[in-house]
Protein backbone atom coordinates (compact mmCIF):
# COMPACT_ATOMS: atom_id res chain seq x y z
CA UNK A 1 0.00 0.00 0.00
CA UNK A 2 1.53 3.09 -0.90
CA UNK A 3 0.09 6.64 0.01
CA UNK A 4 -0.04 9.03 -2.79
CA UNK A 5 -0.34 12.68 -1.87
CA UNK A 6 -1.55 15.14 -5.06
CA UNK A 7 -1.89 18.67 -6.00
CA UNK A 8 -5.50 19.48 -7.16
CA UNK A 9 -6.39 22.03 -9.44
CA UNK A 10 -10.66 22.41 -10.30
CA UNK A 11 -13.02 24.85 -11.27
CA UNK A 12 -15.83 24.40 -8.86
CA UNK A 13 -18.86 25.58 -10.30
CA UNK A 14 -19.90 22.41 -11.91
CA UNK A 15 -19.49 20.89 -8.01
CA UNK A 16 -21.60 20.82 -4.93
CA UNK A 17 -18.08 21.62 -3.02
CA UNK A 18 -15.23 19.15 -2.63
CA UNK A 19 -16.79 17.18 -0.44
CA UNK A 20 -18.68 13.38 -1.75
CA UNK A 21 -22.65 14.47 -1.41
CA UNK A 22 -25.92 12.34 -1.79
CA UNK A 23 -27.23 14.85 -3.84
CA UNK A 24 -25.10 16.18 -6.44
CA UNK A 25 -21.40 15.97 -8.18
CA UNK A 26 -18.30 16.76 -5.96
CA UNK A 27 -14.38 16.88 -6.76
CA UNK A 28 -13.48 14.27 -3.69
CA UNK A 29 -16.10 11.91 -5.91
CA UNK A 30 -14.34 12.88 -9.01
CA UNK A 31 -11.39 11.79 -8.43
CA UNK A 32 -12.16 8.61 -6.25
CA UNK A 33 -14.13 7.52 -9.38
CA UNK A 34 -10.80 8.37 -11.48
CA UNK A 35 -8.98 6.33 -8.86
CA UNK A 36 -11.05 2.96 -8.83
CA UNK A 37 -10.95 3.15 -13.39
CA UNK A 38 -7.09 3.00 -13.00
CA UNK A 39 -6.92 1.03 -10.11
CA UNK A 40 -10.04 -1.00 -9.43
CA UNK A 41 -9.88 0.09 -6.21
CA UNK A 42 -12.60 1.67 -4.06
CA UNK A 43 -10.43 3.99 -1.87
CA UNK A 44 -10.87 7.65 0.36
CA UNK A 45 -9.28 10.60 -1.23
CA UNK A 46 -8.52 13.14 1.84
CA UNK A 47 -8.03 16.69 0.97
CA UNK A 48 -6.50 19.64 3.06
CA UNK A 49 -9.79 21.22 3.59
CA UNK A 50 -13.22 21.40 2.34
CA UNK A 51 -14.69 23.93 0.09
CA UNK A 52 -18.45 25.19 -0.79
CA UNK A 53 -20.53 24.61 -4.07
CA UNK A 54 -18.91 27.00 -6.48
CA UNK A 55 -15.60 27.58 -4.90
CA UNK A 56 -12.70 26.63 -7.01
CA UNK A 57 -9.34 25.50 -6.17
CA UNK A 58 -5.67 26.44 -7.63
CA UNK A 59 -3.60 24.10 -5.14
CA UNK A 60 -5.50 21.73 -3.30
CA UNK A 61 -3.67 18.88 -1.24
CA UNK A 62 -4.80 15.95 -1.14
CA UNK A 63 -4.05 12.02 -0.42
CA UNK A 64 -5.09 8.33 -1.18
CA UNK A 65 -3.73 4.89 -0.17
CA UNK A 66 -3.68 2.55 -3.33
CA UNK A 67 -2.21 -0.99 -3.05
CA UNK A 68 -1.34 -1.11 -7.38
CA UNK A 69 2.11 -0.46 -7.84
CA UNK A 70 2.18 2.08 -10.33
CA UNK A 71 4.75 5.13 -10.57
CA UNK A 72 3.26 8.66 -9.52
CA UNK A 73 3.99 10.16 -12.41
CA UNK A 74 1.72 7.08 -14.43
CA UNK A 75 -0.82 7.05 -11.75
CA UNK A 76 -0.87 11.50 -12.35
CA UNK A 77 -0.92 11.19 -16.38
CA UNK A 78 -4.13 8.23 -15.75
CA UNK A 79 -5.82 10.14 -13.57
CA UNK A 80 -6.13 13.00 -15.66
CA UNK A 81 -7.03 11.12 -18.75
CA UNK A 82 -10.03 9.73 -16.67
CA UNK A 83 -11.18 13.03 -15.16
CA UNK A 84 -11.64 14.34 -18.57
CA UNK A 85 -14.00 16.27 -19.18
CA UNK A 86 -14.85 17.54 -15.41
CA UNK A 87 -12.76 20.98 -15.21
CA UNK A 88 -10.39 18.74 -12.34
CA UNK A 89 -6.82 18.55 -12.95
CA UNK A 90 -4.06 16.66 -10.94
CA UNK A 91 -0.70 18.75 -11.02
CA UNK A 92 1.70 16.66 -9.36
CA UNK A 93 1.63 13.36 -7.66
CA UNK A 94 4.48 12.15 -5.01
CA UNK A 95 4.55 9.30 -2.76
CA UNK A 96 4.98 10.32 0.74
CA UNK A 97 5.36 8.55 4.41
CA UNK A 98 2.02 6.28 5.10
CA UNK A 99 2.02 9.00 8.29
CA UNK A 100 1.62 12.20 6.09
CA UNK A 101 -2.03 13.49 5.98
CA UNK A 102 -3.48 16.10 3.74
CA UNK A 103 -5.78 17.51 6.46
CA UNK A 104 -4.11 16.62 9.41
CA UNK A 105 -1.02 17.12 9.17
CA UNK A 106 -1.97 20.42 7.26
CA UNK A 107 -0.46 23.67 8.93
CA UNK A 108 -1.47 26.15 7.44
CA UNK A 109 -4.51 26.94 4.24
CA UNK A 110 -4.59 30.48 2.29
CA UNK A 111 -7.24 31.16 -0.07
CA UNK A 112 -7.66 33.94 -2.64
CA UNK A 113 -10.94 36.19 -3.02
CA UNK A 114 -11.41 37.80 -6.60
CA UNK A 115 -13.78 40.77 -7.14
CA UNK A 116 -14.40 42.52 -9.88
CA UNK A 117 -15.02 46.10 -9.19
CA UNK A 118 -16.86 47.15 -12.57
CA UNK A 119 -20.73 47.94 -14.11
CA UNK A 120 -20.09 45.91 -17.17
CA UNK A 121 -21.12 42.16 -16.60
CA UNK A 122 -18.71 39.65 -16.46
CA UNK A 123 -18.04 37.15 -19.41
CA UNK A 124 -15.88 34.52 -19.44
CA UNK A 125 -15.53 35.49 -15.51
CA UNK A 126 -18.87 34.63 -14.71
CA UNK A 127 -19.08 32.51 -11.53
CA UNK A 128 -15.02 32.91 -11.33
CA UNK A 129 -15.23 36.26 -9.41
CA UNK A 130 -17.62 38.31 -7.89
CA UNK A 131 -18.90 41.70 -10.16
CA UNK A 132 -19.67 44.42 -7.51
CA UNK A 133 -20.92 47.27 -8.97
CA UNK A 134 -19.91 49.76 -6.72
CA UNK A 135 -16.69 52.19 -6.38
CA UNK A 136 -14.45 49.82 -3.85
CA UNK A 137 -12.22 51.52 -1.98
CA UNK A 138 -9.38 48.90 -1.47
CA UNK A 139 -7.36 50.85 1.01
CA UNK A 140 -10.09 51.60 3.29
CA UNK A 141 -10.78 47.25 2.89
CA UNK A 142 -7.20 46.65 3.64
CA UNK A 143 -7.19 49.26 6.52
CA UNK A 144 -9.98 48.08 8.55
CA UNK A 145 -9.14 44.26 7.54
CA UNK A 146 -6.72 44.32 10.12
CA UNK A 147 -8.95 44.51 12.69
CA UNK A 148 -9.32 40.67 12.40
CA UNK A 149 -5.78 39.72 12.04
CA UNK A 150 -5.27 37.77 15.21
CA UNK A 151 -6.70 35.62 17.99
CA UNK A 152 -10.27 36.13 17.68
CA UNK A 153 -13.70 34.58 18.56
CA UNK A 154 -15.56 34.44 14.35
CA UNK A 155 -18.78 33.44 15.73
CA UNK A 156 -20.50 36.19 13.72
CA UNK A 157 -18.21 34.77 10.57
CA UNK A 158 -19.08 31.51 11.00
CA UNK A 159 -21.81 29.64 9.18
CA UNK A 160 -24.66 28.20 11.80
CA UNK A 161 -23.83 24.80 10.03
CA UNK A 162 -20.29 24.87 10.51
CA UNK A 163 -18.70 22.01 12.74
CA UNK A 164 -16.01 22.93 14.11
CA UNK A 165 -15.52 22.36 18.00
CA UNK A 166 -15.10 26.17 18.54
CA UNK A 167 -15.12 29.65 16.70
CA UNK A 168 -11.63 30.91 18.42
CA UNK A 169 -9.25 31.42 15.44
CA UNK A 170 -5.83 32.72 14.77
CA UNK A 171 -5.88 34.97 10.94
CA UNK A 172 -2.50 34.94 10.09
CA UNK A 173 -2.92 37.67 7.17
CA UNK A 174 -6.31 39.28 6.07
CA UNK A 175 -5.04 41.59 3.17
CA UNK A 176 -6.68 43.78 -0.07
CA UNK A 177 -4.74 44.78 -2.50
CA UNK A 178 -6.27 46.48 -6.58
CA UNK A 179 -4.97 45.99 -9.56
CA UNK A 180 -7.23 48.13 -12.16
CA UNK A 181 -10.67 47.13 -12.01
CA UNK A 182 -9.56 43.75 -9.67
CA UNK A 183 -9.74 43.75 -6.31
CA UNK A 184 -7.71 40.33 -4.28
CA UNK A 185 -8.44 39.68 -1.01
CA UNK A 186 -5.80 37.30 0.65
CA UNK A 187 -6.55 35.10 3.88
CA UNK A 188 -4.08 32.56 5.53
CA UNK A 189 -4.77 30.65 8.57
CA UNK A 190 -3.94 27.30 10.57
CA UNK A 191 -7.77 26.76 9.73
CA UNK A 192 -10.95 28.46 8.93
CA UNK A 193 -14.35 28.27 9.63
CA UNK A 194 -16.94 27.42 7.30
CA UNK A 195 -17.71 30.35 5.34
CA UNK A 196 -15.22 32.52 7.50
CA UNK A 197 -13.34 33.70 4.36
CA UNK A 198 -16.66 34.70 2.44
CA UNK A 199 -18.35 36.44 4.93
CA UNK A 200 -14.87 38.60 6.23
CA UNK A 201 -14.95 39.76 2.44
CA UNK A 202 -18.65 40.37 2.49
CA UNK A 203 -18.43 42.58 5.38
CA UNK A 204 -15.03 44.08 3.87
CA UNK A 205 -17.12 45.09 1.00
CA UNK A 206 -19.36 47.25 2.62
CA UNK A 207 -16.37 49.02 4.24
CA UNK A 208 -14.75 49.73 0.76
CA UNK A 209 -18.38 51.26 -0.11
CA UNK A 210 -18.30 53.49 2.48
CA UNK A 211 -21.55 51.80 4.05
CA UNK A 212 -19.72 50.43 7.48
CA UNK A 213 -16.28 51.44 8.85
CA UNK A 214 -13.75 49.79 10.24
CA UNK A 215 -15.20 50.48 13.84
CA UNK A 216 -18.32 48.96 12.26
CA UNK A 217 -16.62 45.77 11.52
CA UNK A 218 -14.79 45.83 14.96
CA UNK A 219 -18.41 45.91 16.41
CA UNK A 220 -19.49 42.70 14.04
CA UNK A 221 -16.82 40.94 15.42
CA UNK A 222 -17.09 41.49 19.65
CA UNK A 223 -20.89 40.84 18.83
CA UNK A 224 -20.07 36.99 18.49
CA UNK A 225 -23.26 36.66 16.75
CA UNK A 226 -24.02 36.20 13.22
CA UNK A 227 -27.47 38.61 13.20
CA UNK A 228 -24.65 40.84 13.19
CA UNK A 229 -22.54 40.19 9.73
CA UNK A 230 -23.27 42.42 7.21
CA UNK A 231 -23.01 40.41 4.24
CA UNK A 232 -22.07 36.92 3.03
CA UNK A 233 -20.19 36.96 -0.20
CA UNK A 234 -20.84 34.54 -3.16
CA UNK A 235 -18.82 31.67 -3.73
CA UNK A 236 -18.17 32.67 -7.31
CA UNK A 237 -14.95 34.39 -6.37
CA UNK A 238 -13.14 32.42 -3.75
CA UNK A 239 -10.19 30.48 -4.15
CA UNK A 240 -8.22 27.90 -2.21
CA UNK A 241 -4.61 28.56 -3.18
CA UNK A 242 -2.08 26.75 -0.66
CA UNK A 243 -1.84 24.01 1.94
CA UNK A 244 1.53 24.06 3.79
CA UNK A 245 2.91 21.43 5.87
CA UNK A 246 6.27 20.69 7.81
CA UNK A 247 9.49 21.19 6.40
CA UNK A 248 7.97 23.43 3.41
CA UNK A 249 9.11 26.89 3.15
Amino acid sequence: MTRFAFTVEFDGRPFMGWQRQAHGPSVQQAIEDAIASVTGEAVAVHAAGRTDAGVHGIAMRAHADIAKEIAPFRLMEALNARLRPAPVAILACEAVADDWHARFSCTGRSYVYRIVNRRAPLTWENGLAWRVIQPLDAAAMHGAAQVLVGLHDFTTFRSVHCQSASPVKTLDRLSVEREGDRVSIHAAARSFLHHQVRSMVGCLAMVGMGRWSADDLRAALEARDRAALALNAPPDGLYFVRATYPGES
